[in-house]
């Protein structure tokens, strides 16, 4: 059933051609583009992204395909959420971060701890060789309304502590989409779930009942964290369930 958001507001989208997948080797991909070259507003954003929609720099996307539905979006519904035992943890490691929340804009700061990132944790990926153009048109551009989040240790008063991740989120009228995150490589940290963490307590904040973790996949390693965040939804033929 289409949403009435959808219904008034009718979008053109196109399929792309072929192309390998990035996620599961040997696969080939396809994916159903919803035309933006006008700002989106916020309704019709959100209606997007409930049908399974996401953002990556200007474009807004969902898998189209043809003899795979592995990608499976999800997100996590934020008033019922019960952090496990590790999570916590993980809270209590990084709690003293202090976290700058901005209009996205191109930092020099951000883009060397993006190139240590991706080339620590993504060597030989897509994005590991991006210059700065790339960066920006996949993590500055925005037509909808983004935040930019620095994560910095404490510092004296006046003072910027060391730059230890980003994370650049959109806001949604039922939610935050959670768009990419980068942070310092080095090991014995757990950055990444500190920040999905950091993410629901903002949401419950401004009282937004979900964030949307993007897509996970069963047989991809590197996105079974989002399931570890429970409960939690996944899209269905157009509906969404929640996951066990």
């Amino acid at each position: 059933m289409q949403h009435p958001v959808m219904a008034s507001n009718p979008v053109q989208f196109y399929d792309t051609a072929a192309y390998a997948c990035s996620y599961l080797p040997g696969r080939i991909a396809r994916s159903q583009v919803a035309d933006t070259t006008k700002a989106l507003d916020i309704s019709l954003y959100s209606a997007l992204m409930r049908q399974g929609f996401r953002r990556s720099g200007g474009f807004v996307y969902r898998p189209l395909c043809d003899h795979c539905q592995a990608c499976q979006s999800i997100r996590v519904a934020v008033g019922i959420f019960q952090p496990n035992r590790s999570q916590k943890r993980a809270w209590r490691q990084h709690a003293p971060l202090v976290a700058h929340i901005k209009a996205p804009g191109f930092s020099e700061e951000h883009y060397a701890l993006f190139r240590s990132y991706q080339q620590a944790r993504h060597p030989g990926g897509g994005m590991a060789q991006d210059d700065k153009q790339q960066y920006v048109e996949f993590l500055v551009q925005s037509h909808v309304t983004t935040r930019l989040v620095e994560f910095r240790l404490p510092a004296p008063s006046g003072e910027l502590g060391a730059l230890k991740m980003v994370s650049v989120i959109d806001l949604l009228d039922n939610g935050l989409s959670a768009v990419y995150t980068f942070f310092d490589p080095q090991g014995g940290q757990s950055l990444g779930t500190f920040n999905v963490l950091w993410q629901l307590q903002y949401a419950a904040g401004l009282g937004l009942p979900y964030v949307y973790l993007g897509y996970w996949i069963e047989a991809c390693q590197k996105m079974a964290y989002k399931t570890h965040f429970k409960p939690n939804e996944l899209l269905r033929d157009g509906q969404w369930h929640t996951s066990s």
